[in-house]
């Protein structure tokens, strides 16, 4: 199974750099100067890594071959692939693949089966975990452990502990006014 390092996004100045959004845990051994790296779709690569930079947050690099902003932007949106070696992390207490995470069980700190793992959303301050809720529609949960404080692969669940109001099988608007 191919596991996505980082995806080519917008070119950046005139000298075929381009952004990175990277979603690697190790990106100075996977994107170091010199790496070769699978591409995909796979006649894009493979890319080899020219030059490495860091930006405030952001990963910058430049691909041999790719020396204008042209070149740069035919390769926007391809993917920097990996095949997977899951010996590698099993030491980890806490780190799972997005495919490992697909299909699991879903369910409430209360026992309550909420729905299924959908997929894992990257985003820029902490992943997602995408939940087809059981009451319908799809959720994104802050994939951290105040939140998820329980994911049991071999087990097939995660165990869901979100505020009130996230999951449409716990809405808000359901608390009796006081009022009344």
């Amino acid at each position: 199974m191919q596991l996505t390092v980082a995806v080519i996004g917008a070119p950046h100045a005139l000298k075929g750099e381009v952004r990175l959004d990277v979603r690697t845990d190790d990106p100075e051994r996977r994107l170091a100067v010199g790496a070769t790296i699978e591409t995909e779709p796979a006649d894009a690569g493979p890319l080899t890594i020219a030059s490495h930079r860091l930006d405030r947050g952001a990963t910058f690099v430049r691909f041999e071959g790719a020396e204008d902003r042209t070149a740069a932007e035919s390769l926007r949106g391809v993917r920097l692939v990996v095949e997977s070696d899951e010996d590698e992390d099993e030491d980890e207490d806490d780190a799972w693949y997005p495919h490992e995470l697909a299909g699991l069980r879903a369910d409430h700190v209360d026992g309550r089966h909420i729905g299924e793992v959908t997929g894992l959303r990257h985003a820029p301050g902490h992943d997602l975990l995408m939940i087809k809720e059981t009451a319908g529609g799809t959720t994104a949960v802050p994939f951290v452990s105040a939140l998820v404080p329980e994911v049991d692969v071999p087990g097939g669940r995660v165990v869901l502990d979100p505020p009130r109001g996230l999951l449409a099988a716990d809405p808000l608007d359901d608390e009796p006014d006081p009022e009344d």
